[in-house]
């Protein structure tokens, strides 16, 4: 069986990483969309929020599992008896963050790699934090989020600025 995780915050999530899920979804027997516990970050949705948006958007998916947790990565890919982790990446700062972490994931467990994966052209720009930017300013971002979660994304960020 052919099992991935998918990490991130997702703090919304976007079309973009959307995209990157329905892909996966489609060449792996299991999917665990892993909605990352970082207390070194500030998030706008609670992790019960960011836990239900990822399971609204996903819910087409029957092989996508979504799940908060506060393992490290790695620990929680073998945890599941995971293969290769999944990780998007939109441009060059994103490739060396992600190519550190996948050196301290190899060197914790060898036996679990790293796929990257590029959004489609019209996600490549696409990132949670603009996103919420152009919410606080009153622009249209019905592109750029799942239907599903657009109108109660955009209620928690304007409340929340």
């Amino acid at each position: 069986m052919k099992i991935c995780v998918y990490p991130g915050s997702f703090d919304p999530v976007s079309n973009g990483h959307l995209n990157i899920i329905e892909r996966i979804a489609q060449s792996f027997d299991e999917v665990y969309v892993l909605i990352s516990l970082n207390p070194n970050k500030k998030y706008t949705f609670t992790d019960e929020e960011r836990l239900y948006m990822m399971k609204k958007v996903t819910s087409h998916l029957k092989n996508v599992h979504c799940e908060l947790s506060e393992k490290l990565m790695i620990n929680y890919a073998k945890e599941k008896n995971a293969k290769i982790i999944i990780r998007g990446l939109r441009n060059i700062s994103d490739y060396d963050d992600e190519m550190t972490r996948f050196q301290f994931n190899r060197t914790i467990n060898e036996n679990i790699d790293t796929f990257f994966l590029f959004p489609t052209m019209n996600n490549l720009f696409l990132s949670s934090s603009a996103i919420k930017e152009l919410i606080i300013f009153d622009a249209d971002v019905s592109e750029y989020l799942p239907k599903k979660i657009l109108e109660f994304a955009v209620k928690i960020i304007k409340e929340r600025k």
